[in-house]
């Protein structure tokens, strides 16, 4: 793998997953060999318009492909463990989609069946391979705001969302939790690692899914996280970082920042801005970048994305929908 180029898997075929063929045009040494849909008709159109050779109207034929090095899971979060499950199980290696899954525990079956089959997982946490924020947490790790005190993050989109959307329904892990409350809680985790409490308020829909939730976090060092999401409201979609030493304002669109400004006590404030380099800040070859790093070194899990990060975030959000009494179809055991 390490001269030749990294052969792509594409499983669904919706907005993120065009958003993630699109920009694996960036990346030279990336190729889409297949894609996969529940119909052979959308699996049919997705390639024509990507310029995949291989079409697949089931899971099972994409998973069985060998001509593949990585699938990309690109399905709602509700069919995560299913998908990704069946890609593992044959010798895939996997990029999943975030929410990582519906809860920890089908997070944690994940892993353990990457463990157990030697293959490479990793949660498609954007975030974390952008390069504003790994600057941003390489300023906080080294002291440059002092010991972290507060962090604070939301997003939130304007709607309004009608009751048949998958953000409202609760069969597909619908409400603003798991599709965007995963980004405050992953960056502010991405800081302080996992809370030692979780608190909670939603306001719920009448399908049951959480419409806007607001949570505070607490470090046993004292550090407190506020963090919010909405499907009901437009919000700000930025965040703050204060510590003992100073501050770090992230601008609208903190997961995907073109620009922060630290501010430090007795001097100037400092603007730290994306490098053109890196291309736009909207853009998910960043991850792609990682994992195929990631496969060519051998590596079984990322450093940027690690597994551990993501089964304390799951932990999280599952302690978030206990507190507020969200619960979906099909699972097993309480969270």
């Amino acid at each position: 793998m390490a001269e030749q180029s990294v052969r792509w898997g594409i499983l669904a075929t919706g907005g993120i997953a065009a958003a993630f063929a699109a920009d694996l045009v960036d990346l030279p040494d990336a190729e889409i060999v297949a894609v996969a849909s529940r119909t052979e008709d959308s699996a049919r159109a997705f390639a024509e318009r990507f310029g995949i050779p291989r079409a697949y109207g089931d899971w099972e034929s994409l998973a069985r492909d060998e001509d593949i090095d990585v699938v990309y899971v690109a399905t709602p979060h509700s069919a995560h463990r299913a998908a990704a499950g069946l890609c593992l199980e044959a010798g895939r290696n996997v990029l999943c989609e975030k929410a990582f899954a519906l809860n920890a525990a089908e997070a944690e079956e994940l892993v353990a069946l990457a463990r157990e089959r030697g293959r490479f997982l990793m949660e498609a946490m954007w975030m974390y391979c952008n390069p504003l924020v790994r600057r941003l947490k390489a300023l906080v790790d080294d002291g440059a705001i002092g010991e972290v005190r507060t962090v604070q993050a939301d997003f939130g989109l304007a709607g309004p969302f009608p009751p048949a959307h998958r953000l409202r329904d609760p069969a597909l892990g619908g409400g603003a939790l798991l599709d965007l409350g995963v980004y405050p809680v992953s960056f502010a985790q991405l800081l302080l690692g996992e809370p030692a409490g979780v608190e909670a308020r939603s306001v719920l829909s009448a399908e049951g899914v959480d419409l806007q939730t607001g949570a505070l976090l607490s470090w046993d060092g004292g550090a407190l996280a506020a963090v919010h999401c909405s499907i009901v409201g437009g919000t700000s979609v930025t965040a703050s970082v204060t510590g003992s030493l100073g501050r770090i304002d992230v601008p609208s669109g903190f997961f995907h920042p073109e620009r922060f400004v630290l501010h430090r006590d007795g001097r100037d404030a400092e603007e730290f801005v994306l490098d053109p380099s890196d291309g736009p800040r909207h853009t998910l070859r960043h991850e792609a970048a990682e994992v195929m790093r990631a496969l060519r070194a051998g590596e079984p899990e990322s450093p940027l994305v690690p597994l551990s990060g993501t089964l304390a975030v799951m932990r999280t959000l599952d302690a978030i929908r206990e507190r507020v009494g969200v619960r979906y179809p099909g699972e097993a055991v309480p969270v």
